[in-house]
């Protein structure tokens, strides 16, 4: 079992239960540093494998190779399937790297596409070897506990006004040690989000390079990966990855909170009934049915939305905040899909607006996220407001 580093980058692996002809070369890269672009296309060309492996599933893969294939996204059925928000997630991530490769002079993932393109070149079979984008998001946010989001949230914020790194600065992180110190400051920051966006990957992407066949196999994957994957493919144990497709259910006390909220306010207003008598309860559920409306209009409407989903908000907070299967947001953001679905040209620009404040408001794809957000702000204060106001009168107050 060896392990013969070739260059800092990249490292030839061999077991000795292997067959002979049997070997892997992992190539660590920045996604937005164009000397690991002429790395992955060397090595390839030198290497000449049997099949080259890729940090990426099915469907990055395709937006990477195909650019045009985010102008067929639906979003009307994102909305409904849910899926808006780790698209959102995503479209962040992307147009952060979009805007560090733009000053680099390298599209970002380029490396990934450059391994591709090269392996067809040598006529080497290409693998995707990475997890659903959407499973790994979905398992950190779900994982997270409220303070750790928040945390997560803030620092992505402040990430975002953060100064650019220079391409000095993009060398240095290329440092083998510079990048085992950054996993682990990651790890004591935030160690759910390392568990589930590094080391569970590591293990996913070095079972699947196991699984790959052929003799001399080249593995192109972030640097941050490099030492995890290393160490699932030199270990003789295989280890099951279906645990890691699996999505958690929400939290325990996110469960309890969405049936609690529903339960504690029609149990405000009957008592509300039983003790004080039916105008007062009729009161109650009208001031429930206002502050939950005009918030959630209010927020629609600072979203530029169109009136149709301005009015959807205001129809349907006061009853889908009583209920946990689906949010006002959601309603609202699919109206708006239906009502204005995003022109081709937004589409195609949507990671270059996600980092114009003021595009949100004009890129009919981005409105629809705000439509999602805003009301679903309005709809929580609202429920918030209104039932404190409720449990107060019930208790006489």
């Amino acid at each position: 079992m060896t392990t013969e580093a070739a260059a800092p980058l990249v490292r030839r692996l061999r077991r000795p239960d292997w067959p002979e002809e049997r070997e892997v070369v992992l190539v660590g890269t920045a996604h937005i540093s164009p000397d690991s672009l002429r790395l992955v296309r060397e090595t390839i060309e030198r290497e000449r494998p049997d099949g080259v492996c890729i940090e990426l599933d099915e469907a990055r893969y395709e937006a990477l190779m195909d650019p045009a294939a985010i102008e067929r996204l639906d979003l009307r059925q994102v909305v409904r399937e849910r899926k808006l928000l780790p698209l959102l997630a995503s479209v962040a991530l992307g147009a952060w790297q979009a805007r560090m490769g733009l000053r680099l002079g390298v599209e970002p993932g380029a490396e990934l596409k450059e391994a591709a393109r090269t392996a067809e070149e040598v006529d080497a079979e290409v693998h995707l070897v990475d997890r659903q984008v959407r499973t790994t998001l979905l398992r950190v946010w779900r994982r997270a506990s409220f303070w750790q989001r928040v945390k997560l949230l803030a620092t992505g914020l402040e990430s975002g006004s953060a100064d650019e790194p220079t391409k000095e600065d993009i060398e240095e992180l290329l440092s083998g040690d510079v990048v085992s110190r950054l996993v682990s400051e990651l790890g004591e920051a935030f160690p759910t989000l390392k568990e589930v966006v590094i080391d569970e990957r590591d293990t996913w992407i070095g079972e699947a390079v196991k699984a790959v066949p052929g003799g001399r196999l080249v593995v192109v994957v972030g640097a941050g990966h490099l030492d995890g994957v290393e160490r699932t493919l030199l270990a003789e144990e295989a280890v099951s990855t279906e645990p890691l497709a699996e999505i958690p259910p929400p939290g325990r006390m996110g469960r309890i909170i969405g049936f609690a909220i529903p339960a504690v306010i029609l149990g405000a207003l009957a008592w509300t009934w039983a003790v004080r008598g039916a105008d007062a309860a009729s009161e109650g559920a009208l001031f429930w049915v206002a502050v939950n409306s005009i918030p959630a209009a209010i927020g629609a409407a600072l979203a530029l939305a169109h009136p149709l989903t301005i009015l959807a908000a205001f129809l349907s907070a006061p009853f889908t905040s009583l209920t946990p299967v689906v949010g006002t947001g959601y309603v609202t953001a699919f109206v708006q899909a239906w009502v204005r679905p995003p022109r081709v040209f937004e589409l195609r620009e949507l990671k270059a607006d996600a980092l114009v404040p003021r595009r949100w408001f004009r890129n009919r794809a981005l409105k629809i996220a705000l439509a999602l957000i805003l009301p679903t702000i309005g709809s929580i204060f609202g429920t918030f407001v209104g039932g404190s106001r409720l449990i107060s009168g019930a208790l006489g107050g």
